[in-house]
């Protein structure tokens, strides 16, 4: 594909996606990315769901829209494939895209892209924009019907990436920044964890969910408060020591004052 004479050759985003087209040009086994025959800001990619996870043997294809100040300001990124993580034809909310331009670094790419929505697929959603929490069967149901998506532009995807394709090498800065997503995924995995323990041992502090109470109006569950009893008591002993503390400085001050007035007689 060529687009001389469409687009300015100075422009720092021109020359940016011109470069990256020409690394991206061959698939790999992982994913596959290029710009649409009329539109340099417009790239379809492929990537193929991480092993080991409920999206092992899927392949899942989306659009990649990047701005004019590219690379100074993040794509946004749309899965168009079915696949229980993220809604599709929805601009999905990540840290590489453009929810997000504050974690966003020039020196990132595509391929980097590319990488981070890899390793963001078995993350939990967390309620993000964009996010999916499908159970594992599901998923892998959605791994299997993605053999057969077509793409109107690309045709058959599970045909896109290249097999036995050799993988270029993830560079330091690709490799912290995939550990800086395995670490938020594994301090999301743990808060969820405590907060089930804390919600579901009884005689602890928290808030639990019960059915409506009769005559309640708004059909939503109500919290029910649990208060553990250790708590109160402290809470009254620390209550009266304030308290004497206080009276005992209020007398003294009192009798300061009087012993002044008698002093002044």
């Amino acid at each position: 594909m060529s687009f001389e004479g469409k687009y300015n050759s100075k422009s720092p985003a021109v020359k940016r996606l011109m470069r990256e087209a020409q690394e991206l040009r061959d698939a790999t086994d992982e994913y596959y990315a290029y710009p649409l025959e009329d539109n340099l800001f417009e790239w379809h990619f492929t990537v193929q769901g991480p092993p080991a996870t409920d999206f092992e043997g899927g392949f899942y294809h989306g659009r990649i829209i990047l701005p004019p100040e590219y690379p100074m300001k993040p794509p946004n990124i749309i899965l168009l494939t079915p696949n229980g993580r993220f809604e599709i034809n929805k601009k999905i909310c990540l840290s590489i895209s453009g929810h997000h331009p504050e974690t966003w670094q020039p020196s990132w790419s595509i391929r980097t892209a590319l990488l981070a929505l890899i390793a963001f697929m078995p993350t939990p959603g967390s309620g993000t924009i964009g996010s999916l929490d499908y159970t594992p069967e599901e998923r892998h149901v959605l791994a299997r019907k993605s053999l057969n998506w077509h793409c109107d532009h690309c045709g058959k995807i599970a045909e896109l990436l290249s097999k036995g394709k050799s993988k270029k090498p993830i560079t330091e800065e690709e490799q912290h920044m995939l550990n800086t997503i395995a670490l938020k995924a594994d301090e999301s995995s743990s808060q969820d964890s405590n907060y089930s323990a804390r919600t579901n041992t009884s005689g602890e502090t928290g808030v639990r969910h019960r059915d409506n109470i009769e005559g309640s109006t708004t059909g939503r569950e109500q919290p029910e408060v649990i208060v553990n009893p250790q708590v109160e008591v402290l809470s009254s002993s620390n209550d009266f020591f304030w308290n004497a503390l206080i009276a005992a400085l209020v007398l003294a001050i009192g009798l300061l004052v009087l012993r002044r007035l008698f002093l002044v007689t």
